[in-house]
């Protein structure tokens, strides 16, 4: 990774047609990911150094992650997928030192820490994630907390709320449904407590710590260097090969520092990328655009890291050169869905998140499957819809800028997904069942998604031919 800072520890396991890669100091990472024979799962993830389009889950089955200026940590029995924090304010960058005091059961101020157990599965070895919290009060005596990963960078994430009443501390993060609660003991120098990941208890006993037992939280690393923003890059050096696997899907798509690599990729994923579209929105392709299976490895010409628009450029350059791909560019009317504002308004949350790309994905929920947009405009949000959920283009006619945490649960239909949806919660008596997609966004997001014909972008092929032997 050149010009940027190396990982210094990092794991891959395999799940469920899903590959994992976790850094402990942690990667920058834009990603949008087809796999196994499933094209559509997406996920965008932005942290530190490099960035990767590829699967992500850290043995947490089902879960198609992304974070682009997200929490530090997302567990659940039987894995873990990690958050990172892009930018965080000043004001949270450095963690105080615990100060001495007497333990108090009544007196829940302080640096609490403890090692989360994830228990061994067949996908993963047990793992073990010390994390810590600093509990203090706002001038006007509130309880107010940060919490940090530290076997995962130590960025500093904020805990949304925090109570201690009778002994019982609780506390809850919003951005995924995350809380904790837990018994202090009677001398005050610890807590037995339950980790509740969504619906997944994890225990999480606490010590009350001292500046002797302590531990050391790691400095932020320092931020990747982008590319600036009039910058136009482009590969200097790439090979593409023919991929003999018989894998009729891309498997990969990832940048890493100014490395570009895909794997079994249709010179149709590849425009679909570059001029982030579907293949619907391509027209007078020959068969074989969808069907011959390529491999790519390019390298940027310039130092820093590119953001999207940058890479979709680079990546259309690349295309037009190597398949001497000649098109363009018009507006027909097409099946889509349209969004729009609701009757009663929009009911969106504005991000507090400091970063220059969005984070992507989805989980198990109750009743459903919840996605998840960190630090997205809506453009990012129909853009996330196109290329993973629906099977028409999208439309934003919102008209609203700005950037948002976008959070809906949803339980998706046959058509979507390509009939193959993310893994869902098990079904119990007790849960309700989520609403279909367009209700969620109308109920949740105060938004309207409609199905109806609407002028969209259209890519037109006026020439292409099979690339020539490297």
């Amino acid at each position: 990774m050149a010009g940027n800072t190396v990982a210094t520890r990092r794991k891959h396991t395999r799940l469920a047609g899903v590959s994992f890669s976790h850094s402990i100091r942690r990667f920058a990472h834009f990603a949008i990911v087809w796999k196994g024979e499933e094209r559509g799962f997406s996920e965008m993830r932005m942290g530190r150094t490099g960035r990767k389009f590829h699967d992500c889950g850290k043995a947490s089955p089902g879960f198609t992650c992304c974070a682009a200026g997200a929490m530090a940590l997302l567990l659940a029995t039987n894995g873990a997928c990690a958050y990172t924090q892009t930018t965080a304010p000043a004001s949270q960058m450095a963690a105080p030192a615990p100060q001495p005091s007497t333990a108090s059961a009544t007196d829940i101020v302080g640096t609490w820490q403890g090692t989360l157990h994830i228990p061994k599965t067949d996908q993963h070895p047990q793992i073990d994630l010390r994390l810590i919290f600093k509990i203090s009060r706002t001038d006007a005596g509130a309880l107010k907390a940060m919490w940090y990963s530290i076997d995962q960078g130590g960025q500093p994430s904020p805990i949304a709320t925090v109570n201690f009443q009778g002994g019982v501390l609780k506390f809850t993060v919003t951005v995924v449904p995350r809380s904790y609660q837990g018994k202090m003991s009677e001398d005050g120098k610890s807590i037995a407590g339950t980790w509740m990941e969504d619906t997944t208890p994890i225990a999480l006993p606490l010590e009350r710590a001292t500046p002797e037992t302590a531990w050391d939280i790691p400095p932020p690393p320092p931020p990747p260097k982008l590319l600036p923003a009039d910058a136009d890059p482009s590969f200097s050096v790439a090979t593409i090969k023919p991929n003999p696997s018989g894998a009729t899907s891309m498997q990969r798509l990832t940048t890493n520092g100014h490395d570009f690599t895909v794997r079994n990729a249709s010179l149709g994923d590849l425009i679909s990328f570059a001029y982030n579209v579907q293949m619907k929105q391509v027209l007078g392709a020959p068969s074989w655009v969808d069907e011959d299976r390529y491999d790519v490895d390019a390298r940027q010409d310039q130092d820093g890291l590119a953001n999207d628009k940058q890479l979709r450029s680079m990546a259309r350059k690349l295309i037009e050169d190597r398949f001497q791909l000649k098109v363009h560019r018009d507006k027909r009317e097409l099946p889509a869905f349209v969004l729009s504002v609701g009757k009663d308004g929009q009911k969106l949350t504005p991000t507090e998140v400091k970063g220059p790309l969005p984070g992507m994905g989805f989980r198990p929920a109750p009743g459903g499957l919840k996605l998840q947009i960190n630090n997205g405009t809506l453009d990012d949000l129909t853009d996330f819809l196109q290329s993973a959920v629906l099977d028409r283009p999208v439309v934003n006619q919102t008209g609203i800028p700005g950037r948002f945490d976008i959070g809906v649960t949803f339980m998706p239909d046959d058509s979507q997904f390509k009939g193959h949806p993310p893994k869902l919660p098990a079904e119990t008596d007790t849960t309700d069942t989520a609403p279909n997609l367009f209700e969620a966004v109308q109920q949740q997001l105060g938004l309207k998604l409609a199905a109806e014909k609407a002028a969209v972008d259209v890519i037109i092929i006026d020439h292409v031919e099979k690339p020539s032997p490297n």
